[in-house]
């Protein structure tokens, strides 16, 4: 007996246009049609989902998001268990819209927190088995892996080999280029991040001068090892397209967060995907000493949006470029085709005949985009109704406030 959804009455945004109204079918985890709703034809779902007017969208694809090392380790030294914190970190996900994510673990060799490899190491081989047993939403692992970082080598090549990775991408946080482009700049960040003290941090920026000679050899061993496994290659904050050149002569094939405007374009005239921060886009302007992402996205020299350290920023991004700079089709393709095209995955990432049923139903509230609906396979696995005065002058049970010493009984 076949599972079937429709979702329809909505607005259905296509990968080059939006289609209202209209509705999405999937049939056993594939969507089956996706269109106008007069155009469908064919037996009743078995379950109907009324998206009330609102935008029916692919579900959305981030590429890189640090999300899961907050919630393993929201306060320097305040750790909490896998277990715990990948369960609660899927729910926040999935009422964001973004139904797969590629959780982010850097290892940098660092002696604290959850960037300590060992501890970013366990947290992996922890968290894959249970995103393979039971989940909300596709959950995938990116290895960042800091190019100086000599004793993480191996550590990393096991989980390669041992088909935990999903995505690989070498970064460089030396001071005095990239991310920080003067020793004061890294110092400030150590400080305010990790509250170390400067003789700590003095340590640190000598051991990664040491590991630069050997970085090369770093690359070329795991890029080698991520192509037998056929993981894709990503390179990090690229600074100039000498260097940026010099990762894609290893396989590299995706850019993220270029740090100024002439390497973004020299990466997409190269072929490369670039990828920059959705909460770039919602706030203006970079974190650090980064360039503007809408002005790389303006000119060409962007294709893909990630939520980089704030899940949210994903959907907001998506409406705030549709106001702004382009049609909605073509903002949402940034975060959920584009990535999925990157990454070589043909079955998710837009709404489309034999593609999987990955939906998600937003509506704007005062303006704000806001994810009522989500969808993974055919299977909701997120709903929220919010109590308004509308709805509590129709007398709808759980709405209307308890009067003054009452007892209220939830279902």
């Amino acid at each position: 007996m076949k599972q079937s959804l429709l979702i329809t009455n909505g607005q259905v945004i296509l990968p080059d246009r939006t289609l209202s109204p209209g509705e999405v079918l999937i049939e056993d985890g594939i969507i089956q049609f996706a269109g106008r709703q007069q155009n469908h034809r064919g037996l009743a779902a078995k379950r109907v989902l009324d998206a009330l007017g609102g935008f029916v969208m692919p579900g959305l694809i981030d590429l890189h998001s640090d999300a899961i090392e907050k919630e393993l380790e929201p306060r320097p030294g305040a750790f909490f268990s896998a277990e715990m914190a990948f369960g609660e970190l899927e729910k926040k996900l999935a009422g964001t819209g973004i139904t797969t994510m590629y959780h982010s673990f850097s290892f940098a060799g660092a002696e604290w927190g959850v960037r300590n490899d060992q501890i970013a190491a366990a947290s992996i081989r922890k968290i894959v088995p249970m995103a393979t047993q039971r989940w909300l939403i596709r959950n995938r692992i990116h290895l960042r892996f800091e190019i100086t970082d000599t004793s993480g080598v191996e550590i990393v090549r096991s989980l390669v080999e041992d088909g935990m990775i999903d995505l690989l991408s070498f970064m460089d946080h030396t001071p005095g280029q990239g991310q920080y482009p003067t020793l004061e700049d890294y110092r400030r960040y150590m400080e305010k991040t990790y509250h170390l003290p400067f003789s700590h941090i003095q340590e640190n920026i000598a051991a990664k001068e040491r590991g630069r000679t050997m970085a090369p050899a770093h690359i070329s061993l795991l890029s080698a090892a991520a192509k037998q496994a056929g993981i894709p290659l990503v390179s990090h904050d690229d600074d100039n397209p000498e260097n940026l050149a010099g990762y894609r002569r290893h396989g590299v094939t995706i850019h993220e967060f270029p740090v100024n405007l002439a390497t973004a374009e020299a990466a997409r005239r190269l072929g490369g995907h670039v990828c920059v921060g959705a909460p770039n886009i919602v706030r203006e302007a970079s974190t650090g000493k980064g360039m503007c992402a809408a002005q790389a996205i303006a000119a060409g020299a962007a294709n893909i949006i990630c939520s980089d350290y704030y899940p949210p920023a994903m959907m907001q991004a998506v409406f705030k470029l549709s106001r702004e700079l382009m049609p909605l089709a073509e903002a949402v393709r940034m975060a959920s085709l584009e990535p999925a095209r990157a990454i070589g995955q043909g079955l998710i990432g837009s709404l489309e005949a034999g593609r999987a049923g990955d939906a998600v139903v937003v509506s704007l509230r005062d303006g704000v985009p806001v994810v009522t609906n989500t969808v993974v396979g055919g299977l909701q696995v997120y709903r929220i109704n919010y109590c308004d005065q509308a709805r509590e002058r129709g007398g709808r049970d759980g709405c209307r406030p308890p009067k003054q010493g009452s007892r209220q009984v939830l279902p």
